[in-house]
């Protein structure tokens, strides 16, 4: 069925009439843009929201402003001891999880960062989610009909030619801040692919691209390309209540039951990257994250 929304439709939009109540949703990077108001509706949908942040403290603040259940956490998703120690915080008090949206991300590092030898907007963007969700699939395998919701990019298209540049993922050899972004959110589409082929029947995972948003994704990026990047936003951004519809709808719509593997953009199935769909890149990704983050 296609979809009666667009890119200027709202995450209240997309949501109206709907009733979340008894249902928990996981957000990650609630502090701030489409994280903050994809909490805040799925909260006034009568979610109780599990929302995190790199610290208790932008947490809370983010929780503090929103009329509904949130409990707020710490997951600082460079950080694979604190991933463990939130997914650990859930799984004492949570034992299932209906919706995941992994939503947190950075962008477009003007120069070469890593952690742990890796760089850094792969271990953020994709390494920080992969764990976690990892970590939490008893809690999202016993809900009932469980979604997992992936926040790419149109800029997966970027990536470099090969998808994922397995022999540099440390960013040593060759470092470009869009292309590395790029691999990053390509692979936020094939891990969302991946997860469909190991987490049973129960639960399905989908990716989308949010649009262009003036947020604080930016802030890392070369204030020259800010300042252009400025200027197409005038003329192309959507606002942070329509850059949240499409994970909002993703997660909770209806006409979705069932809808797995698939990549959205304006609240529509959208065209991917060449390699999104290729078994053989997915499992040696899933194979590689596995050994990055200590699952192996």
């Amino acid at each position: 069925m296609a979809s009666k929304f667009n890119k200027r439709s709202t995450a209240e939009e997309v949501t109206e009439g709907l009733d979340l109540s008894g249902k928990t949703v996981l957000i990650t990077g609630v502090n701030s843009g489409i994280g903050t108001e994809t909490m805040r509706v799925m909260a006034l949908r009568g979610a109780h929201v599990i929302g995190t942040a790199r610290t208790l403290e932008k947490a809370s603040h983010a929780a503090a402003g929103v009329a509904g259940t949130v409990t707020p956490l710490a997951c600082e998703l460079t950080d694979q001891d604190d991933i463990r120690r939130c997914a650990v915080a859930v799984a004492e008090t949570t034992p299932v999880i209906d919706i995941v949206i992994a939503n947190a991300g950075i962008m477009a590092l003007p120069k070469l960062e890593q952690v742990d030898g890796i760089e850094k907007q792969f271990a953020t963007n994709h390494l920080g989610h992969f764990l976690l969700v990892n970590l939490l699939k008893d809690q999202i395998t016993a809900a009932e009909n469980a979604r997992i919701v992936v926040v790419s990019s149109s800029a997966h298209l970027q990536a470099p030619k090969e998808g994922i540049q397995f022999d540099n993922l440390s960013g040593e050899h060759g470092y470009s801040a869009f292309r590395a972004y790029g691999q990053s959110k390509l692979a936020n589409v094939l891990f969302a692919n991946g997860l469909n082929q190991r987490l049973g029947d129960g639960v399905t995972a989908n990716s989308l691209h949010p649009g262009v948003i003036r947020t604080n994704l930016a802030r890392h990026m070369n204030p020259v390309l800010t300042g252009v990047m400025g200027l197409f936003m005038v003329a192309f951004s959507k606002s942070i209540a329509q850059g949240a519809a499409t994970q909002c709808y993703v997660a909770t719509s209806a006409d979705l039951a069932g809808t797995a593997g698939k990549y959205f953009a304006d609240c529509h199935e959208a065209r991917t990257h060449r390699l999104a769909g290729d078994r053989h890149l997915a499992d040696r990704l899933w194979k590689v994250s596995e050994e990055l983050v200590g699952l192996a």
